[in-house]
């Protein structure tokens, strides 16, 4: 049996929110009442689908932890983790000395990262590719699943196992 670190990521945008310039700090925009519903839908359809991981990293901003803590009241995990690296403009390879240490603690393993676009999508490509061409478009409680080696390899050597507009989830 292969014990190297397998590790399937599931990239989750958060749900619907206020409109820009609605507030002071684009960082503070939550969740529309239409968001709360539809991201409660998605994420009971994911556990529906069996899919539950040990893990769901959020960005910092408000409309993302929003969407995680709905996503843990579906149960598609028992706990979260705030990384600034989630952010609007984080860089890949910060998160993967993150993966990196996770990966050495848990062999095999399920994680979900919620966050934004363009770079949750543009992260997948990178993953999956080694580059992006920035035509993948995760739309608001989308998903793209990518199963990652170990992650100092991990760039242009994962595979996705799913892609999914929220459409195809509700």
């Amino acid at each position: 049996m292969d014990s190297s670190p397998q590790t399937e990521l599931y990239f989750i945008r958060h749900g619907i929110a206020a409109n820009r310039g609605t507030y002071a700090q684009d960082r503070e925009r939550p969740l529309t009442e239409k968001g709360r519903l539809r991201t409660r839908a998605i994420g009971d359809r994911l556990v529906q689908l069996g899919c539950r991981v040990e893990l769901i990293l959020t960005s910092p901003l408000v409309r993302a932890h929003q969407t995680t803590q709905i996503l843990l009241e579906a149960d598609l995990a028992p706990t979260s983790a705030t990384l600034e690296v989630l952010a609007p403009g984080g860089e890949l390879q910060h998160w993967l000395s993150w993966l990196t240490d996770w990966q050495m603690a848990h062999p095999v393993s399920r994680l979900a990262l919620v966050g934004h676009e363009p770079d949750l999508s543009h992260w997948a490509q990178l993953l999956v590719h080694g580059q992006g061409s920035h035509n993948w478009r995760l739309k608001k409680t989308g998903v793209i699943g990518v199963e990652v080696p170990p992650a100092k390899d991990a760039i242009g050597h994962s595979t996705l196992f799913w892609l999914a507009p929220p459409q195809l989830l509700l």
